[in-house]
């Protein structure tokens, strides 16, 4: 059975800073094909050097399928993946990127209240594109930064419009993200990135909220405490044959690493998804922030999963 194809190859055909500390680039197919198609909101990652892979959002609107445009913020106490866009990458640089994946669901008829925080509304500009692009107007922006936005050009159309609110933190105190919710009713549906501080005043806001009116992106994983205490259990390849013993020590990355499994990992923090395997066997010890409990009951994000039972077999 032939692999199913987890990346497609990509150029470098523009790139500019819009602000300072932020790139935007913009992918293309090499020879102008169309590329794979994405949901709004959805995100990449990028393949960058030395098996460093890093996930970014999608900004352009799902229609337009000749490109894909990103924005990265230069982080200086980072991992490495947004200093390696920003030195390295220049227009005609060949990046392997993934099949594109995530999305956000916006609503048809109830408002869609976008929350964001600096360079987190990256997500919800490919949304408000193709909500704008749908001809629909039922969204509002709420956008706080420290001094001015750093993107503002590419909701600018949102701008004029009146659909976009700023807050400028380093002037006025953060909003309250409670009281900006509140004003809306209990049939808006809203969406937060940004810094922890905002996701978990969002988190707070929402609590009483259904599923299916909130969503969290995350850019920065939770801290994830390893646990040296945990029993060993044994990780099975269904598909290779293979396995291995899961010490605490190594941990279920570890062990995937060791038996050269096909597993691509981004965030290391069960946030972005890229890791998303299904499984046979366990039960897993679930610790992302992405899979609803019904995807829970086949699949796992293995960059921060155990195992509650004495094996563990993914359908690898």
């Amino acid at each position: 059975m032939a692999k199913p194809i987890k990346t497609v190859q990509t150029v470098v055909t523009a790139v500019d800073e819009p602000a300072r500390g932020v790139k935007r680039l913009v992918l293309a197919d090499p020879d102008d094909w169309e590329l794979p198609p994405f949901r709004p909101g959805a995100h990449i990652d990028l393949h960058l050097a030395k098996g460093l892979v890093r996930t970014y959002s999608l900004c352009n609107e799902p229609t337009d399928n000749r490109r894909y445009e990103i924005a990265v913020k230069c982080e200086a106490d980072g991992r490495g993946g947004s200093r390696f866009v920003h030195e390295e990458l220049r227009v005609g640089t060949a990046l392997g990127v993934s099949l594109p994946r995530g999305g956000l669901k916006t609503h048809d008829q109830a408002l869609n209240v976008f929350i964001a925080g600096g360079i987190g509304v990256t997500p919800f500009v490919s949304a408000i594109r193709d909500l704008r692009e749908k001809g629909r107007t039922n969204y509002v922006l709420h956008w706080a930064s420290s001094g001015h936005p750093v993107l503002p050009g590419m909701v600018a159309d949102a701008f004029a419009d009146g659909h976009v609110h700023l807050y400028n933190t380093a002037i006025e105190p953060r909003p309250s993200l409670a009281a900006i919710l509140k004003q809306y009713g209990d049939e808006a549906g809203a969406f937060c990135c940004g810094p922890t501080s905002m996701l978990d005043a969002f988190d707070a806001a929402t609590a009483s909220w259904p599923a299916e009116r909130k969503h969290v992106e995350r850019f920065t994983p939770p801290a994830f405490a390893r646990d040296d205490n945990a029993a060993p259990y044994t990780l099975v390849l269904a598909q290779s044959k293979k396995e291995i013993v899961v010490r605490p020590e190594i941990g279920l990355v570890g062990a995937l690493e060791e038996l050269e499994a096909d597993v691509s990992v981004s965030c290391a923090g069960g946030i972005c998804g890229s890791c998303r395997t299904r499984w046979l066997e366990g039960p897993p010890i679930h610790n992302d922030s992405v899979l609803s409990p019904m995807q829970r009951q086949h699949e796992v994000m293995v960059c921060v999963a155990g195992c509650a039972g004495p094996r563990l077999v993914l359908d690898i």
